[in-house]
């Protein structure tokens, strides 16, 4: 049957429903090229304006699927389970789970994407490692996981190709928060794994896509039909993002963020995040021992040498790992103070990711470069005390001109009060298929 890129787009902004066919017509034709970006442009925006029904949105996911190579692993005996978190600014989590989860014995064919919109991506952090190739094509990608139970890697040409491309088309388009086009590009990239089991991180707050809990509630129980509806044993953990995790915001600074927790260091909310789902993947996975062993895994190295031993065999250098000192900084420092005393009421994450942003740390359009040496490190956190004149943030930055231009922007990601606020929990709830 055949179609038009233009007819499509007119049934989906007059809030038709577009069918199966025309489906796989679309997502095909702009795969291979003949339906161009602009043209997706206008259909992923009608897309976020008008949704997909339950049937569209299975009918896209699938189309996405199998837009090019779906990975099968037959041979690996071991249970796959992977993790994907839907943004946030400072989520540096995967980074150090999925080494102290594969040091379990679990395997996790971790797919990743780029930064989206003021949120960080675990492929850019990734690739501040020197020499570090994310771009593996299937074969590589299954002899890294045979090799060493998990594998750290973005979209090939042929896996997944359908949304390699849309991914950034709706980072530079405002069409990221759109629940039909979040869950089906999350979830054709996951059930491209051949996985036994998935855990989504899925955020609420200043700093998420879905800053409403209802809205993440639903995003959570979309993604979750779609996982079970495929086979796939998934759980979705709704968690806070009012402010940044961990201390770092930045690509090499959230690296060596995440090497601390391997090394048995690193900011509280992060550790317990991490074994947090940690715990989650094991009992997706089948696998006994929960936080205590994750706990040993770090206690010995395994789940450090994990990690350096993936960076070998993805041609990075591993002396960043050992020394993360190493890793880009960026050459101009500024800092930002306290105007008062009194107890940090607001962390604002969403303006300390869009500062981040435009300071090159992430992208504004399709083709900018990132700057993997530019990072905000969080000083004052939520319920912390401060004093006039203690610093809030360093930024650390490569270009004089636009700092000046969101010096005064980020001063705003800071309220302080006379008291304490209230600190409530980071997992709001759990979502799995009885409750989706």
């Amino acid at each position: 049957m055949s179609f038009t890129a233009v007819e499509l787009i007119e049934i989906k902004r007059d809030r038709g429903i577009l069918s199966p066919d025309a489906i796989d017509w679309l997502i095909q034709a702009y795969t291979e090229g003949s339906v161009t970006d602009y043209q997706m442009s206008a259909m992923a925006m009608a897309i976020f304006l008008n949704g997909l029904d339950g049937d569209e949105l299975a009918a896209w996911t699938s189309a996405m699927l199998h837009s090019g190579e779906v990975l099968e692993f037959a041979e690996i005996s071991a249970p796959k389970v992977d993790k994907h978190s839907t943004g946030g600014v400072g989520d540096k989590i995967s980074i150090p789970l999925q080494p102290l989860v594969a040091a379990c014995g679990v395997a996790v064919p971790m797919i990743s994407g780029r930064g989206l919109g003021h949120t960080g991506g675990t492929l850019d952090k990734l690739e501040t490692i020197p020499g570090f190739t994310t771009g593996l094509d299937p074969q590589r990608f299954r002899e890294v996981l045979i090799a060493h139970g998990l594998v750290l890697a973005g979209q090939s040409d042929t896996l997944v190709p359908a949304d390699r491309k849309l991914y950034a088309l709706r980072d530079a388009t405002a069409t990221v928060p759109s629940i039909p086009l979040i869950s089906s590009s999350i979830m054709s990239k996951k059930l491209a794994e051949d996985l036994d089991g998935l855990l989504l991180d899925v955020k609420t707050g200043s700093g998420a896509f879905k800053r409403d809990l209802e809205t993440a509630r639903e995003l959570a129980r979309t993604m979750v039909g779609i996982g079970t509806m495929n086979g796939v044993h998934t759980v979705a953990l709704i968690t806070r993002m009012d402010q940044p995790l961990g201390r770092e915001v930045g690509n090499a600074n959230e690296l060596r963020e995440s090497i601390e927790v391997l090394n048995g260091g690193g900011p509280e909310d992060i550790l317990e995040l991490t074994l947090a789902f940690g715990e989650v993947m094991l009992e997706l996975a089948g696998v006994g021992g929960g936080r205590d062993r994750l706990l040993e895994t770090i206690a010995t190295g395994a789940a450090l040498q994990k990690l350096v031993d993936v960076v070998v065999a993805q041609g990075g250098d591993p002396s960043v790992i050992h020394d993360p000192s190493l890793l880009a900084v960026a050459p101009s420092e500024a800092v930002i103070e306290a105007d008062r005393d009194g107890y940090v009421d607001q962390c604002d994450a969403l303006i300390i990711g869009i500062v981040a942003t435009r300071l090159g740390a992430g992208r504004e359009r399709k083709e900018d470069v990132v700057d993997p040496g530019v990072g905000i490190t969080v000083d004052a956190k939520i319920g912390e005390k401060v004093q006039k004149g203690q610093p809030l943030a360093q930024i650390r930055f490569s270009d004089p001109a636009r700092w000046e231009a969101q010096r005064e922007m980020l001063a705003k990601a800071w309220v302080i009060e006379d008291t304490a606020p209230l600190i409530e929990d980071l997992i709001v709830e759990r979502i799995d298929a009885s409750a989706s």
